[in-house]
């Protein structure tokens, strides 16, 4: 299965902050659309770095509420690992492994197609086994 098919399935909406955002208003935001990363671009297509949830509570371990005043270029991750459309999901789980990340944002020709959770992976997996299974019993009873 490609990452194009698990962007199909979930839908291509990427929630996005500028990198003078607030924590606060990148915590609102998650909050809002109920994810757990944003991408930080300028102009919702050249991504200059993303911020977690993770992020935010590291932050504010280490600097307090003041944390939630600091913009997002402050403590945004700027070494993002992207995907490709093409891209296997085999090859997803195993980035997403290897960099114990749970966020990675899609691009395509040098633009921002959207975004695939860790989730999003586990539930087409998911949908996957629980298809081959039904083949599997139908192909069984039938066969008898």
């Amino acid at each position: 299965m490609s990452v194009a098919h698990i962007l199909n399935d979930k839908g291509r909406e990427i929630i996005t902050a500028k990198p003078d955002s607030t924590v606060s208003e990148v915590a609102i935001l998650l909050t809002k659309h109920d994810i757990g990363a944003v991408v930080i671009c300028n102009d919702k297509a050249t991504v200059q770095g993303i911020i977690s949830e993770r992020d935010i509570v590291r932050e504010i371990s280490k600097n307090g509420s003041h944390a939630l005043q600091l913009h997002a270029v402050n403590i945004m991750t700027t070494n993002v690992y992207t995907a490709r459309p093409d891209d296997r999901e085999t090859e997803l789980m195993a980035l997403m492994t290897e960099r114990r990340i749970r966020h990675v944002p899609v691009m395509q020709d040098g633009q921002l197609a959207g975004m695939i959770s860790i989730g999003d992976v586990v539930k087409q997996r998911i949908e996957e086994i629980e298809k081959e299974a039904a083949e599997m019993k139908a192909y069984i009873s039938t066969s008898y």
